[in-house]
């Protein structure tokens, strides 16, 4: 149903514009010949840079995302853009659990140096979980003059 909506609107808007075009058309035979020779130039010149805009490389590509490829002006099959846009997925996907699994790591030493220290200090494990401890402490840690 959606494309049948869509599809009526594009044909509303081509009948629209070719009605338009047909109108300009028919009034251009009576204008002056300064004001149809600045119409040329204009066109001339909206030719010449749109020629120049086609000539420069694009930055988007229709082949799955392989943008500096493109970039290079590499124009291969889509196939080979799709597959080059999924190997760097993968890598990126790869590289992140990479980095994951370090900051685990280095959470984990983190953790067992601590109990480390925790079990080699002269109190028992038991006097850190106690409230009063952690009260004694602060009271005699805090800031010294």
């Amino acid at each position: 149903m959606t494309n049948s909506i869509d599809d009526q609107n594009l044909l509303a808007a081509d009948r629209f514009a070719f009605r338009i075009a047909s109108s300009l058309s028919a009034g251009s035979n009576d204008l002056p010949y300064e004001v149809t020779e600045r119409l040329r130039a204009a066109r001339v010149q909206a030719v010449a840079r749109r020629k120049g805009a086609a000539a420069q490389p694009q930055l988007a590509s229709q082949g799955g995302g392989a943008l500096g490829l493109v970039m290079l002006g590499w124009r291969g099959s889509p196939l080979w853009g799709q597959i080059i846009g999924a190997v760097a997925l993968a890598v990126l996907a790869a590289g992140l659990f990479v980095i994951d699994g370090v900051q685990s790591e280095q959470r984990a030493q983190e953790l067992a140096e601590i109990d480390a220290a925790i079990l080699t200090d002269d109190l028992p494990p038991s006097a850190y979980a106690d409230p009063g401890f952690a009260h004694f402490v602060k009271l005699n840690m805090g800031p010294q003059p």
